[in-house]
């Protein structure tokens, strides 16, 4: 469970984008989608996500989604999904120096014996194996300030091969970490007092199928921090370097004075 008992603004993005998934026909798969959180969501409490459908056309179907807690809307979202063809294609070439995800150290190494809090969670409670580069900033920045940083992802336990699920948790991992570059730059850690951040929005398009339960790097990059808020944006590419997904994500960031 997370310490803080809110619930985990990814999980809120996977579960809407795969309550969507359940409403479109076999042929066609999420391309987009755009999110907002627009209250905190209770870990004790059930989530019920209400899905429209909008439109089905030959090639396209949206989506509207919200997320219901106790009677009040949590989360409201707008998926869309497309029939594959043939057209224009290329990408971004993945960053060559990104290293390996094996010689980073794990959050468990990061952490050591720290009892600061949440990090317990941190270490042993989170889904996905997570490595940083530059060194994690769990409970220290001292490093370089930098709006850039490199996070190597995997599932701990082997998925099933529905590509869905993949996409979904592709969905679900984004909000680990994807606020970080503007906490690295600003020379702050996450269990700094006074450190406080939000989810406020999330937009995402999916490119290309890869497994999440296999190494995959989500290069981040922060481009604005002002007026209390800060936009993060990143590029999701599986080992071989195929970008499977591009986000993006504005929170509210606050930090000690």
């Amino acid at each position: 469970m997370i310490p803080s008992e809110r619930a985990y603004g990814g999980e809120g993005v996977a579960q809407a984008v795969a309550a969507t998934m359940k409403t479109v026909t076999d042929d066609r798969s999420v391309h987009s989608f755009h999110g907002y959180f627009l209250r905190a969501g209770d870990v004790h409490e059930p989530t019920v996500y209400e899905v429209d459908r909008l439109r089905d056309g030959r090639g396209f179907s949206q989506r509207a989604v919200c997320g219901v807690q106790s009677g009040k809307t949590i989360f409201q979202g707008l998926a869309s999904f497309h029939v594959a063809s043939d057209g224009v294609r290329h990408q971004d070439a993945m960053p060559t120096d990104l290293g390996n995800p094996e010689d980073l150290p794990t959050a468990g190494d990061a952490l050591g014996d720290s009892s600061v809090r949440d990090a317990q969670y941190w270490a042993n409670d989170r889904s996905f194996d997570i490595r940083h580069s530059p060194e994690a900033i769990y409970t220290s920045a001292a490093g370089e300030r930098t709006r850039r940083q490199t996070v190597w992802l995997k599932a701990y336990d082997r998925l099933p091969d529905d590509a869905n699920v993949h996409r979904a948790a592709l969905a679900y991992l984004c909000d680990y970490t994807l606020l970080e570059p503007i906490l690295r730059n600003n020379g702050a850690a996450w269990a700094d007092p006074g450190v406080i951040t939000a989810s406020l929005d999330h937009a995402m398009w999916w490119h290309n199928d890869g497994r999440v339960d296999e190494w995959i790097a989500l290069v981040q990059e922060s481009s604005f921090a002002g007026n209390g808020l800060g936009l993060s944006h990143g590029k999701i590419y599986s080992r071989e370097g195929v970008l499977l997904a591009t986000v993006a994500r504005e929170g509210l960031v606050t930090l000690p004075k």
